[in-house]
C-alpha cells in the first residue's frame, strides 16, 4: 500500500505544475532554475509519496497520466490563487507589482493591444507582462494565464467578460487592382467560386469562414484557397493578395492602411458584416492586483 503520509510539498507540486505548462522537463527546469535531473528526481519522489505515476516519459514527449490530469487539475486554481495572494501582498496600495500572463487570439495583436499594453506599462511599471498567443479558445487557468481576449465565443459561467478595443469590428474582401484587372471585379458573393482566393486556417485545421451580408441576405462562401496561410500569418496573407496573387479576407482594420494607399481594393464592399470586438475575459474567483489594475485600465481606456 502507497505511503499516502506527506503528500509532497508545494514546492514538488508547482514541480509538476511546471513540468505540464512548459511540456518536458527542460523547459520546466529552464523555468524554474533547476536541472533538468532534479526535476526528474523531484517527480520520481512525487510518485512515489502518491503511489501513482502522474507523467508518461516518451524520448520525445512528457504527457500526464489520468491521475495526474486530476491533480493538475485541482493544483492550477489552488496555485493561481496563491499566486494572486503573494502578488497583492507585494503590492503596496499605491504601487501594483507582479507577474500578468494573458493568453490572446492573435488578431488582438496586431493593433488593439499592443497600444494598450504600451500605455498601461507606462502606468504601472512594476508590472510584468506575458502574452501567449493562440487562436483556440483554450483553458486559461490549465494554460496558467489569468485573463484572455477573444471574439464572441461561449465562456464558462465562472467568466467575466469585459469589452477590450473596438465596440464593433467588421470584416471583408479585398484584392489588389492588378488582380482585379486581369480577373475581373465579383459582383457577389457566389462569384468568389471562380477567383484565386488567399484562405486563411486556424491552427484547430478549420478554414476561417467567408461570410457576407447584405441587404437582409447573408450567405457563407467557401471558395477554393490558392494559397492557404495560418491566421497568425495574416499579415503575410495581406501582402500576397497586395502582389495580385488573389483575394484576401480578414478584418477591415487589417486592410485599412491598404485601402488608403490604393495597394489594395475593396470587393463587394456592401457585403461587409458587422460584429461584437474582442473581450477581456478572466475567472470571477479572484484577482490578482496587476489583474485588478489592468482591468480599470481597460475600462478608464473605453469611458476616456
Amino acid at each position: 500500500m502507497a505511503n499516502n503520509h506527506g503528500m509532497g510539498g508545494l514546492d514538488d507540486l508547482s514541480v509538476l505544475l511546471a513540468v505540464c505548462e512548459a511540456g518536458g522537463f527542460r523547459a520546466a527546469a529552464k523555468r524554474l532554475g533547476l536541472s533538468p535531473s532534479s526535476v526528474s528526481e523531484r517527480i520520481t519522489q512525487l510518485e512515489a509519496r502518491i503511489g501513482a505515476p502522474l507523467l508518461v516519459r516518451t524520448t520525445r514527449s512528457v504527457m500526464p497520466t489520468e491521475a495526474g490530469r486530476a491533480l493538475v487539475a485541482r493544483l492550477t486554481p489552488l496555485f493561481q490563487e496563491m499566486r494572486a495572494v503573494l502578488q497583492d501582498a507585494s503590492s503596496s496600495q499605491n504601487e501594483v507589482r507582479g507577474l500578468l500572463r494573458i493568453n490572446v487570439t492573435g488578431a488582438v495583436m496586431v493593433d488593439i493591444l499592443p497600444p494598450l499594453l504600451d500605455r498601461f506599462l507606462v502606468r504601472h511599471p512594476e508590472v510584468r507582462i506575458e502574452i501567449m498567443v493562440d487562436d483556440r479558445l483554450v483553458d486559461i487557468v490549465a494554460a496558467g494565464c489569468e485573463a484572455g481576449i477573444r471574439y464572441g465565443e461561449h465562456l464558462a459561467q465562472d467568466m467575466i467578460a469585459v469589452p477590450i478595443g473596438p465596440r464593433l469590428q467588421r470584416v471583408g474582401a479585398a484584392a489588389a487592382p492588378t488582380y482585379l484587372a486581369v480577373h475581373g471585379t465579383p459582383q457577389h458573393p457566389r462569384e468568389l467560386l471562380a477567383h484565386e482566393c488567399i484562405r486563411l486556417r486556424f491552427s484547430s485545421g478549420a478554414l476561417v469562414p467567408w461570410e457576407f451580408e447584405s441587404a437582409g441576405e447573408a450567405l457563407t462562401v467557401d471558395p477554393p484557397g490558392r494559397l492557404t496561410i495560418g491566421v497568425d500569418a495574416v499579415a503575410a496573407a495581406i501582402d500576397l493578395a497586395r502582389a495580385g496573387r488573389g483575394i484576401v479576407y480578414t478584418f477591415d482594420h487589417f486592410l485599412e492602411p491598404h485601402l488608403r494607399s490604393g495597394d489594395l481594393v475593396a470587393v463587394l464592399p456592401d457585403w461587409r458584416i458587422e460584429f461584437d470586438g474582442p473581450r477581456l475575459y478572466f475567472p470571477s474567483r479572484f484577482m490578482s492586483a496587476p489583474l485588478r489594475a489592468f482591468v480599470d485600465f481597460v475600462a478608464s481606456e473605453r469611458s476616456g
